[in-house]
């Protein structure tokens, strides 16, 4: 009678469960249309890692899958570095790299066939000649050199914390997220005094430097945010998508989050009701 039973409700949960309708619609920008205003995407100039030697930039995938959402959100994008012109990608993140590391990432290869978007690397503004009046929000890039070439950058600071105090939209992911252990308020306080975010985790540069044999970062983002009192760092799970929304800071953990962090821009792009800023 029991076995009977069971039967029973397992047969009229399947029912219910098979016959339930889900509608899902969301927003996509068709092609010619006018956009919504301009997100300033910033990566960094080409550097050398002191620690490996190695020739480095930014990581293909945290511009191509944001890119991605903004352009299908109705969004233009235009890119800026550190020292302006032509900018390179960490050649591990390249998934035409002859390593297959990033053989995956076919939004990136997809991206890779655009003559525009090829343009768009080779002619990037300079950081300096940035009006942050121009953009609806900002959104930091990450890839090794930024530990190199946004550490200890006032300039890029000054840029960062002048769209958060404006209320925009302000989003780093991966080791972009260092310039947040300096980022300073217009009132002297950290940017991230009382505010939770994530970054690159130690977890993830245990698993990078054991992958090429050396140490790779010359310090840790995790590590150094640790340090700071009256702020709280938070990392889940190695190389799982993780992003934190504290007011109109957005921040990602590292590579697989740059798609989630540039949906959390567009929310609150979409909330605003006034995406021209």
């Amino acid at each position: 009678m029991k076995l009977r039973f069971t039967l029973c409700l397992l047969f009229i949960c399947t029912m219910l469960f098979c016959n339930k309708v889900v509608e899902k619609i969301s927003y996509v920008h068709s092609h010619g249309q006018p956009t919504k205003g301009k997100i300033l995407m910033v990566v960094s100039s080409p550097a050398i890692s002191k620690q490996t030697g190695w020739p480095i930039g930014f990581w293909a995938a945290e511009m191509t899958h944001p890119l991605r959402v903004f352009e299908e959100a109705g969004f233009e994008v235009e890119l800026a570095s550190t020292n302006g012109g032509k900018i390179e990608m960490d050649s591990y993140s390249n998934p035409l790299d002859k390593s297959g590391y990033s053989a995956h990432d076919v939004i990136s290869l997809g991206y890779l066939q655009k003559t525009n978007f090829n343009e768009m690397l080779k002619n990037t503004k300079k950081i300096t000649e940035i009006n942050e009046k121009d953009y609806v929000a900002i959104f930091l890039v990450g890839g090794q050199a930024p530990m190199y070439t946004f550490k200890g950058n006032l300039e890029l600071q000054k840029l960062f914390v002048s769209f958060y105090e404006a209320g925009k939209p302000s989003a780093s992911v991966c080791h972009s997220t260092t310039l947040l252990l300096e980022a300073k308020q217009s009132n002297g306080d950290l940017l991230v005094k009382d505010k939770t975010w994530t970054g690159f985790a130690n977890s993830e540069e245990d698993f990078a430097d054991k992958a090429v044999g050396m140490k790779i970062q010359p310090y840790r983002i995790e590590d150094e945010a640790r340090k700071i009192s009256g702020t709280h760092f938070k990392v889940a799970a190695p190389f799982s998508s993780y992003v934190i929304q504290d007011g109109n800071l957005i921040t990602g953990q590292q590579q697989n989050s740059g798609s989630a962090a540039a949906e959390l821009v567009v929310e609150q792009l979409n909330k605003s009701g006034n995406p021209q800023g």
